[in-house]
């Protein structure tokens, strides 16, 4: 069996760093907070982390267009 290099588990934790950094500085946006607004989000009770890549979702598709 192939052992993954502990580097790939540096990494990840890493990456689980700058996304938990980059969804609070998103969750504190003015763009964020309006589109939660808008959508009624927080009545829907999702979590931030669902909130937050629903926004970026529904902000690429828009940028698609």
């Amino acid at each position: 069996m192939t052992q993954i290099p502990a580097s790939s588990d540096r990494q990840f934790t890493h990456d689980s760093e700058i996304w938990h950094s980059l969804k609070y500085a998103i969750a504190a946006s003015s763009g964020f907070q309006r589109w939660q607004l808008e959508h009624e989000i927080q009545s829907q009770g999702l979590r931030l982390e669902q909130q937050v890549q629903r926004y970026l979702r529904e902000t690429l598709e828009t940028l698609a267009y």
